[in-house]
């Protein structure tokens, strides 16, 4: 069987991006169960640059990236994707994997799936991760038709995934946001509130006399933690993905990929997130993409918390 090589970004001990090495690498050509994809965008999340920051009883090196999408250059015999038959040309997204950050790479074909074709491949790359996060929110606090939540850092790529499957399902959602962001808010189907000082009060404004059942935090503060618990009773219908010191601490849910009842919840949603972008119900807003050159300098911007939008690395 025949090998190819492509460049990707590894993490040769633990740290930031100065351990980081942009190698080449063998690819090897597809087994049964298998495919290679060719890379036109990489998804970029900060849990890209958490996975390789600690040891972890990781061997080094560590290939960075979980989500891409492109295109089949090979198959495995008798292989079928995530989404079903495929073949060479055909172009795919795949989640989870490891070492999005490449020009090409050889994945399980059950973590590929036909690329929504609404969506660029910049867009498609942004799509699982952030997706499988906030749809795994919304169940974890049994979020319903009609009521009415609270979300920490509604702007943010998770943010706006949650706001628009809450909107599907007709979930009321008040958003934390900085005010520059609330037009953003509002376009995606939340209610914008300002974060900082007097946040508890403006969100109890904002619901009437309606209760705030559930709350949501994708920013991980001690104020939106605080707030949570002084407005919804039911520490089962709080989560946070970026606390779990705090949701230890408090007695409320931590949901994280790495998890495994996180895992298979996230598995199992890739389907339905592909098919609502496909009929034009899930956008993807990417604020910039990057020369896969640029890894180091794409995730500094995406770790100060203001990129705008996702970030996709083009090889």
């Amino acid at each position: 069987m025949t090998h190819t090589t492509a460049r990707q970004w590894r993490a040769v001990r633990a740290g930031g991006p100065e351990t980081w090495e942009l190698a080449e690498v063998e690819v090897p050509a597809p087994a049964p169960g298998e495919v290679t994809i060719r890379v036109r965008a990489a998804g970029m999340n900060p849990a890209d640059a958490k996975h390789v920051a600690a040891e972890n009883g990781q061997s080094w090196p560590v290939p960075i990236g979980y989500e891409v999408s492109g295109e089949i250059t090979a198959i495995g015999l008798d292989t079928e994707i995530g989404s079903g038959p495929a073949a060479k040309g055909d172009e795919v997204v795949a989640f989870r994997v490891q070492g999005g950050y490449a020009t090409e790479m050889t994945v399980d074909a059950a973590k590929v799936f036909h690329k929504p074709e609404p969506l660029s491949h910049p867009e498609a790359a942004n799509l699982l991760l952030t997706g499988t996060t906030a749809a795994e929110m919304l169940h974890v606090v049994a979020a319903k038709p009609g009521e009415t939540i609270l979300l920490h850092g509604a702007s943010g790529a998770v943010g706006v995934a949650v706001l628009q499957l809450a909107a599907l399902r007709g979930i009321h959602v008040i958003g934390t946001a900085a005010e520059s962001s609330f037009e953003r808010v509002r376009r995606f189907g939340g209610e914008p509130v300002a974060y900082g000082p007097g946040l508890f009060e403006r969100a109890v404004a904002i619901a009437g006399d309606v209760p705030i059942v559930a709350a949501l935090d994708a920013v991980g503060t001690d104020e939106a933690i605080d707030v949570s618990l002084a407005l919804v009773a039911d520490r089962a219908r709080i989560v946070t993905i970026v606390s779990p010191s705090r949701a230890k601490a408090d007695g409320f849910h931590w949901i994280a990929g790495a998890l495994p009842d996180s895992a298979r919840f996230r598995d199992a949603a890739r389907a339905g997130l592909i098919a609502a972008a496909n009929a034009g119900t899930l956008a993807v807003p990417v604020a910039r993409t990057f020369p896969l050159t640029d890894a180091p300098a794409a995730l500094a911007l995406l770790a100060e918390g203001h990129a705008g939008g996702a970030l996709a690395l083009v090889p």
